[in-house]
């Protein structure tokens, strides 16, 4: 248990505050756009509508297409980028959390294994990921996820990505997961138990509780399951070690190693 928290702390986007950040130093000042934010935001609207996603959806969430000071904010001062692996993992992996993944392991032991015959993937690993990303449903943050994806799609830095996880959270809207006002999150667009992104929301949750949503804020064995699932779409092989020790020479070329 306490070894499986390790590896998800690579996989996890607490650590990696959204994959497209991790390679790409804070801004220290606001970047220029050409259009004024309500130009811009028309122009979004205008290619969603075009994309298919409904007239409905871009209306409930319209009101928390805003653009957040806080969130460029916090963007632009990311402190755990500053942190070692060890100091990140020593915090993030406390034994208070290692004790509670215990008991979560065995109130929930049916579910994991049927989540395990199902996708492979074993509880430890799942434990890991719920852990980490929100104390296992305990702290799923509070920021509107609608504003904090509006702001950074509209913002220069990573805004072709962000600009996808707009679209694809109005897409959880239209398909009756989630409603915009229950979309509360991190300030970086991440959401429920697991802390995924809209698009990986849209594309990996699962319906694993059997009443028609994709609930990964409220239901458990939904958020679960998803989180199986997001990780066999990442290439997780069932039977395979999650980890395993290699030796390598002193004189390893390490400008040539790659995954």
């Amino acid at each position: 248990m306490i070894l499986a928290l390790l590896p998800l702390l690579f996989v996890s986007h607490s650590y990696a505050a959204i994959p497209a950040s991790a390679a790409t130093p804070a801004l220290t000042v606001p970047c220029k756009k050409d259009l004024n934010f309500d130009q811009w935001l028309n122009g979004v609207i205008r290619e969603a509508t075009a994309s298919g996603i409904s007239n409905d959806a871009i209306q409930a969430a319209l009101p928390e297409m805003t653009l957040s000071q806080s969130v460029l904010s916090a963007d632009r001062s990311q402190s755990v980028f500053q942190q070692s692996f060890l100091q990140f993992s020593d915090r993030m992996a406390t034994d208070s959390r290692i004790q509670r993944a215990s008991r979560m392991l065995k109130s929930n032991q049916a579910l994991f294994a049927r989540i395990e015959k199902d996708f492979g993937v074993p509880a430890p690993v799942l434990l890991a990921f719920w852990g980490l990303e929100s104390d296992f449903g305990a702290d799923m943050g509070r920021s509107p996820i609608i504003t904090a994806v509006t702001t950074l799609a509209y913002d220069c830095r990573r805004a072709p990505f962000f600009r996808t996880q707009l679209f694809d959270a109005l897409r959880v809207v239209q398909r009756g997961d989630q409603q915009p006002g229950q979309m509360n999150g991190d300030w970086a667009g991440e959401l429920g138990g697991l802390q995924i992104t809209p698009s990986d929301y849209f594309n990996y949750a699962v319906d694993y509780d059997g009443d028609g949503r994709r609930d990964l804020v409220h239901s458990v064995p939904d958020t679960l399951a998803s989180g199986a699932n997001f990780l066999m779409h990442l290439g997780w092989q069932r039977g395979q070690p999650w980890l395993q020790e290699v030796r390598v020479p002193i004189e390893m070329p390490w400008q040539e190693a790659d995954m």
